[in-house]
């Protein structure tokens, strides 16, 4: 059946929907302990204390950050289509383990193995759904992906509502089945394609795997238009990961709602704009660049300089409708420059190296995120994470500048022929 479907020319877009899905899961098995936190508070009380919650969300960072650029460097090497089943099982399964949990330290070690498993997804993901689109459909067919993330961050968002209809012990148990079943019918359906070969004239021993590896990091690290792109990424990663983690609490506390009534609001709002973010910039983005090298670049950019009065909005605005406002255009924002990050990455890496750049960009990205969720939830606890997110507004500024001033990509594509020249 697989041979079959493959062979289809729509095969591309089919790939993109299964992993629409397993995006959806991925964000929304993560997102759903933001919001679940008021329910397990009652069987669970360290929970009660935001600086414990900031340990929870930031240890899933860490370890999720530590393992991207080792989950990069195996998706260039084996199989993605196992790295993606084998990922998604692992999760899914601490998922609905986390339903079992009755105590603090239970639950730190399951978001401790969900960061390791989780890991391993999108760098695999991304690679092989740019290997399927070249040039003028991937940054489309990426924000078609990353749809499924934000539509699973919204979900999460519900986590609360459903917790109160049944249980937060059912909503886990639920859930994680869901994603273990998925597992396997992707072991039937998905196809793997690289579209470069590997040498096989030397013999695969420790020793040849770890030369290879130096090498593309080399060549990686090589790269001036890396580094910049390492920086634009974890900038906004900042604001990102701040919105994601606690826009939940803000909107609690500065609209004095319930969680269970500002869970839905703040994860909805930001979502479904940033829904709305990836598909505008992925269709603007794959035109762009046909006329203009930069087009890309400059997509991102719209995007990301639309982030900069959200974060003001968010910071200093006290009414219901300036707040949402905020959250609305924090997500179209953050989704038109989220849906171009690995497209902007082809342009100056090879499809060889394109999983690794992106996991470490994952690392550095992820590592501001853990950075930011941890520092706001000390200041959650003392009144004063409105002062972060209008401090956050300036990195932001900062990245967009050097993005503009310092990339120059010489092609929609970059081949392993150009990168050695």
């Amino acid at each position: 059946m697989i041979a079959k479907l493959s062979e289809k020319k729509s095969y591309p877009w089919i790939v993109v929907g299964l992993l629409w899905f397993v995006a959806l899961l991925n964000y929304l098995d993560r997102q759903m302990l933001s919001t679940m936190k008021p329910a397990m508070m009652l069987d669970i009380p360290e929970l009660a204390k935001a600086e414990n919650f900031g340990l929870l969300m930031a240890v899933f960072l860490w370890i999720y950050a530590l393992m991207s650029p080792v989950s990069g460097i195996i998706a260039d090497r084996i199989n993605r289509k196992k790295m993606i089943v084998c990922s998604l099982f692992i999760w899914s399964g601490v998922t609905m383990t986390m339903g079992y949990a009755t105590t603090f330290n239970q639950i730190y070690v399951l978001r401790a193995i969900m960061g390791f498993s989780e890991a391993f997804y999108i760098p695999a993901a991304l690679s092989l759904i740019a290997d399927y689109h070249q040039e003028n459909t991937r940054s489309f067919a990426i924000g078609i992906h990353t749809t499924g993330i934000y539509l699973g961050q919204a979900l999460g968002g519900f986590g609360t509502t459903i917790s109160n209809k049944f249980s937060w012990q059912f909503t886990f148990h639920s859930v994680g089945l869901i994603g273990i079943i998925y597992s396997f019918l992707l072991i039937f359906i998905i196809k793997e394609k690289k579209t470069y070969t590997f040498d096989t004239s030397q013999k695969l021993t420790i020793r040849v795997e770890l030369k290879q590896m130096f090498r593309g990091l080399s060549i990686l690290f090589g790269n001036i238009s890396f580094w910049v792109l390492l920086f634009y990424f974890s900038a906004p990663s900042l604001p990102g990961w701040a919105a994601k983690n606690w826009l939940p609490t803000l909107f609690s506390e500065k609209l004095h709602l319930d969680m269970s009534i500002a869970g839905p609001i703040a994860t909805v709002s930001i979502a479904m704009s940033s829904f709305v973010g990836v598909l505008l910039g992925g269709f603007v983005s794959d035109r762009w660049v046909i006329r203009n090298l930069k087009g890309r670049i400059y997509t991102s950019t719209i995007g990301l300089a639309l982030t900069i009065p959200a974060l003001f909005l968010l910071g200093k605005c006290e009414s219901i409708e300036a707040i949402i406002a905020g959250g609305m255009l924090f997500g179209l924002g953050f989704g038109i420059f989220d849906t171009n990050n690995m497209p902007i990455l082809c342009q100056f890496v090879s499809p060889r190296y394109r999983a690794t750049g992106y996991g470490i960009m994952n690392f550095v990205g992820i590592s501001a995120g853990a950075v930011i969720t941890e520092f706001l939830g000390k200041a959650a606890d003392k009144g004063g994470m409105e002062q972060i997110f209008i401090l956050l507004l300036f990195v932001v500024l900062i990245a967009i500048v050097l993005q503009l001033v310092s990339l120059h990509p010489k092609t929609i594509n970059m081949t392993e022929e150009k990168q050695q020249s």
